[in-house]
């Protein structure tokens, strides 16, 4: 459930962002750059958060 969550805010999170640079560059919206940064993000927060940054037993 994690996973889909993740999912879900780094798509609208994307969404925010390229529509807010896109606009501001006079570009039009382009829902392939939301998907490709979202996916990267989803990709990046599950490798940190299920490997890199897993807490240590207290020993």
């Amino acid at each position: 459930m994690r996973v889909i969550w993740t999912a879900i805010w780094s798509f609208l999170l994307s969404a925010m962002i390229v529509y807010v640079i896109s606009s501001m560059a006079g570009y039009s919206f382009d829902l392939t750059g939301t998907v490709a940064i979202a996916v990267t993000f989803t990709l990046v927060t599950v490798i940190l958060s299920e490997g890199v940054l897993k807490d240590k037993p207290n020993e």
